[in-house]
């Protein structure tokens, strides 16, 4: 696979380099590449924080030991910025700085020259304050750089073996707030416990976004019908009352990534992104 043989040349090019590493799809097949490439010259490293479900760190764990690579929790603290839990439309941004805040450090501590992301080509086209703050760090991207899309993400990390290529995505917590809403360790954990109730009533690939009170339960289109005539309703109102909200509502439209975004006009990106 000719971008695969480009990620791999990539990486003999840095010699050593500290991967941002989620657990997620695309940092993880970075992290695979680089130990590949580079064995103990490659470090993954994954930042614990209210915002990262317990059970993605310990995915982010297993698929690391699987790899080979050596792996490393870090704690950052971006809870404690208002500007991050006040929750603004760069919201992002204030996270990624935490992160990179705390990366680079030890990239210098540890001598290695560069610290990578998984960011992918197409997080280029969506409205993505974060890979600013990465950037302005020195941050790289290899999956960008070289044009690799998420599809095919998938593909090559499909070819390679990992068991975990068709993971579906798991952004942070706090993606599940609509702009302006205050985000606090409480709320975070009650929509992390909620989405984990679904999951293992064996509903995947989904989210459960919080405003204020209500939860709302997003699902994939062609899943919903399927949702609505065979969940015990009654225990799902009862179990996500148990977390903490008062409403339980079901979008109709279905899980789309990217949707909080949609509140956006475009003069408000441009402004963003000055």
């Amino acid at each position: 696979m000719e971008k695969l043989e480009q990620l791999q040349t990539l990486f003999k090019e840095m010699e050593q380099a500290i991967i941002a590493y989620s657990g997620g799809v695309d940092s993880t097949l970075v992290a695979k590449i680089a130990y590949d490439v580079l064995g103990d010259k490659a470090l993954a490293v994954t930042a614990k924080s209210p915002s990262l479900l317990p059970e993605e760190l310990e995915d982010a764990k297993i698929q690391a030991a699987t790899i080979g690579i050596r792996h490393q929790v870090v704690e950052t603290h971006e809870m404690d910025n208002p500007n991050y839990t006040s929750n603004p439309i760069n919201r992002c941004y204030f996270c990624k700085s935490e992160l990179h805040d705390t990366l680079k450090p030890l990239a210098n501590k540890l001598g290695y020259p560069y610290v990578i992301d998984g960011v992918n080509a197409d997080d280029l086209r969506d409205y993505r304050p974060g890979i600013q703050a990465a950037k302005e760090r020195g941050a790289r991207s290899p999956l960008a750089e070289i044009g690799v899309s998420k599809i095919e993400v998938r593909q090559i990390s499909q070819h390679l073996g990992l068991s975990w290529w068709d993971k579906p995505a798991q952004p942070c917590l706090s993606s599940r707030f609509p702009y302006g809403e205050e985000i606090t360790v409480t709320k975070l954990q009650r929509v992390g416990r909620a989405e984990i109730y679904l999951r293992k009533l064996g509903w995947d690939n989904l989210r459960v976004r919080s405003d204020n009170d209500t939860a709302r339960i997003e699902l994939p289109p062609e899943r919903i019908q399927n949702f609505v005539a065979n969940i015990d309703l009654k225990s799902v109102v009862s179990a996500f009352q148990e977390f903490g909200f008062i409403y339980v509502t079901l979008d109709l439209e279905g899980y789309r990534s990217g949707k909080l975004n949609q509140v956006l006009s475009k003069e408000t990106l441009e402004t963003a992104k000055k």
